[in-house]
């Protein structure tokens, strides 16, 4: 069993590594102020602490030095320990344990001139364990005009990732649509290969993956077309802002996040184009404004090949 470390103790065991000299002993007050900031586990207000204790104390500028040695080598020690902690609860986690969610809702209602109604609905799931990722999400688009339904398309992916090496990764994609205004009342395709965590820091994620892909569509006129092809793909998160405040109890994530999607074969080619803001209301809710392009080579006659899509919705983690 793992021992649990904490960083108010720190003080005490710092104390006691740090053996007091016989002379030129640092001044009670300096130490006080040291175990002080010591005992906030706060490395900010240490490294300040030290400094200021080194400036006005130089002649105990070693006594000094071990206190700090001594409180970087704690913080070592408890992140190790809590590392160890978490690597053992991740590989003890049963299969439906760590999972994380996304629900998000949106509609809208218009009458005078035209009568429009409309409604989104997604949800998507993630977890994380040491090696491997899996990632689960499905949309909803609806919307009827004048009485007549104007759009109805239907999503869901699944797409288990494995580690192979850092940033290096293996994926396999299933992904099943619905859009008879596109032509076609399924669409299943399915891919695997590599991918690349291009940037992965605070600020920005950026991953691209690349693999052979397969698709069968069954076309609303009883047709069906199976074709091998390729699938490049690009996800990423840039927070352009840690915070801005919009109101007194919101602030602005200033989170843009998305994914981009391209399935070639030798029949058509289709790319999928997401991003997004969120502002962020409460820990668990926040507002997405999103925008979506879904591409299509080959449409059926009289469609276009390409449709946009802006959202607001309400989105809410668990």
């Amino acid at each position: 069993m793992l021992r649990r470390l904490t960083l108010p103790a720190a003080a005490a065991s710092i104390a006691l590594a740090v053996a007091q000299p016989a002379q030129a002993e640092l001044p009670a007050p300096v130490r006080a102020m040291i175990d002080a900031a010591i005992e906030t586990g706060d490395a900010g207000k240490v490294a300040t602490v030290i400094e200021l204790a080194r400036k006005t104390n130089p002649d105990d500028a070693s006594e000094i030095d071990a206190l700090n040695q001594a409180f970087l080598a704690h913080r070592r020690e408890l992140a190790a320990a809590q590392a160890k902690e978490k690597e053992l609860a991740l590989r003890n986690a049963g299969l439906l344990d760590n999972w994380k969610g996304r629900g998000e809702i949106g509609a809208f209602q218009s009458t005078g001139n035209s009568e429009n109604v409309g409604l989104t609905v997604g949800l998507s799931l993630q977890r994380t364990g040491l090696d491997w990722q899996h990632r689960l999400r499905s949309t909803i688009d609806y919307q009827r005009s004048n009485g007549r339904t104007s759009r109805e398309q239907y999503l869901v992916a699944y797409e288990p990732r494995y580690t192979v090496n850092g940033d290096l990764f293996a994926y396999a994609l299933a992904q099943f649509e619905k859009d008879r205004f596109q032509g076609f009342t399924s669409r299943v395709s399915a891919s695997g290969g590599f991918g690349y965590h291009v940037v992965d820091t605070q600020a920005l994620d950026l991953s691209l993956k690349a693999g052979p892909a397969w698709r069968r569509t069954d076309l609303i006129g009883g047709a069906t077309e199976d074709n091998f092809g390729a699938l490049a793909g690009l996800d990423f998160d840039w927070r352009i802002l840690p915070k801005l405040t919009l109101t007194q109890d919101t602030d602005l994530v200033a989170e843009s996040a998305g994914a981009a999607t391209a399935i070639i074969t030798s029949a058509s080619t289709s790319v999928l184009l997401v991003t997004g803001l969120e502002a962020t209301i409460t820990d668990g809710l926040t507002t997405r404004l999103s925008y979506t392009v879904d591409y299509n080579s080959d449409p059926p006659p009289g469609a276009v090949s390409t449709d946009t899509l802006t959202r607001f919705t309400l989105v809410y983690g668990f």
